[in-house]
This record gives structure tokens, sequence and C-alpha cells, in this order.
């Protein structure tokens, strides 16, 4: 876990399928090199699961084939693994060069898809995440919030192939939006819920004022 006082940012955007996370997860991007160029730090995105060789082998395990191929608990584990994997390799080291990070998805996903879209437990997931992360925490995450059809509406008209999590029933959908929202209302400071039912660029907008605000960077 990076303990210099020169470390770099750690950004998350979270939120369920078809929220627009990838889409915007780019134009924060663009935004946020421009900005830290003139601080001297650089950008690192990535995402989860995945952000490492070995994480990435984990993805293809999780994100494919068939919607009961896993238990909850063996979900939970595998996305914890490849967390920590991607920790070490990917996250803390570009951290400790006092760059910035931004994720396409972080250990909230775990406790909303397994902890309540599952239905596997706050407390089951915490312990996980414990384990693998110790007090390690963003220092802030957007959560993309949107209504669980049209998401879902927007998901299937991607035609992607990494659509495990999408063919599941609209009840895991509700609870997993449900999820976000109540990590948030249980850590107001760390996260900030976007209203992701816009156009990209109205998103856009939302989204840069929360981080700039909460960041202290530029409005």
């Amino acid at each position: 876990m990076p303990t210099s006082p020169q470390r770099g940012r750690f950004i998350t955007l979270e939120g369920g399928e078809g929220a627009g996370k990838s889409t915007q997860l780019r134009r924060l991007a663009d935004t946020l090199r421009e900005t830290l160029r003139a601080r001297g730090a650089e950008l690192v995105t990535t995402r989860e699961p995945g952000g490492s060789p070995g994480a990435e082998e984990i993805r293809a395990l999780l994100v494919t084939g068939e919607t009961g191929r896993w238990s909850p608990v063996t979900e939970a584990l595998l996305h914890t693994a490849a967390r920590r994997d991607h920790l070490e390799r990917t996250v803390w080291p570009a951290l400790e060069a006092g760059n910035w990070v931004l994720c396409d998805r972080f250990f909230d996903s775990t406790m909303a898809y397994q902890g309540y879209g599952l239905g596997l437990g706050r407390g089951s997931v915490e312990t996980l995440q414990t384990a693998a992360l110790g007090g390690f925490r963003p220092d802030l995450t957007l959560i993309l919030d949107i209504d669980v059809e049209t998401g879902l509406r927007r998901a299937v008209a991607r035609h992607g192939g990494e659509d495990r999590y999408e063919r599941m029933d609209i009840g895991f959908h509700q609870r997993l939006r449900d999820g976000f929202l109540d990590i948030a209302r249980r850590e107001p400071e760390r996260c900030a819920v976007v209203d992701a039912d816009a156009d990209p660029d109205t998103v856009q907008a939302r989204i840069w004022s929360a981080v700039s605000s909460r960041l202290g960077l530029p409005s």
C-alpha cells in the first residue's frame, strides 16, 4: 500500500450495466491528462477485473460463459485475487511514482455484484476486501446511476462478448443498483453519485464537476 507523501490520486468509476462507464472514463481521462500535465504528473488508466497480466486471465473466467458457472463465494474470491495482483503490479507502483490512476471498476463492484446482487452479503465481502486491501481506498469513487431497464437496453445494444452479467435476471440488476446507492449512502465522503440518464456531454460535465470540487482541480 502506497505511503509516499507525493502519492498520486486514485479515482474509480462504478455503476451497473449500460451506465456508460467506458465512454465517460475515456472522456475523463482526456481532461485529466491535460490538467495533470501542467503538474508534471501522468495518468494511468486501467480496469477491473483486469489491469495486470494475471488479472486479465482471471477476467476471462468471470465475464464470459454461463451465468451460473460460479457460486457467489467463488466469484468474490476470483475478483479479489485479480484485484490484489492488479494493485501490486499496476495501481500501487503508479501511485508511488506520483501519478494518478483512473480505474473502470474497483472493490465497490465486488460488493455490489456479489455482495448485493448475488446475495453473498456485506460481511463476507468486507472480510475479503480487508485481507486483500488492508485500509487502502480510492480517493474518489464516481457511481454512475441509471434506471435498470434503460441501462440494460444500452448494454444489449453494444453487442459485446463479455456479457455474462448482462444476461442475469432483472432482479439481480435491481439489487445491483440498490447496492451501489447504498454504498454511496454509507460513504458519502468517498463516493459521488452521478445521474447517468442523459446525453454523454451532460454526464461528462456532471462528472468533471464532482472531480474538480472533490479533488481541488480547476473547474
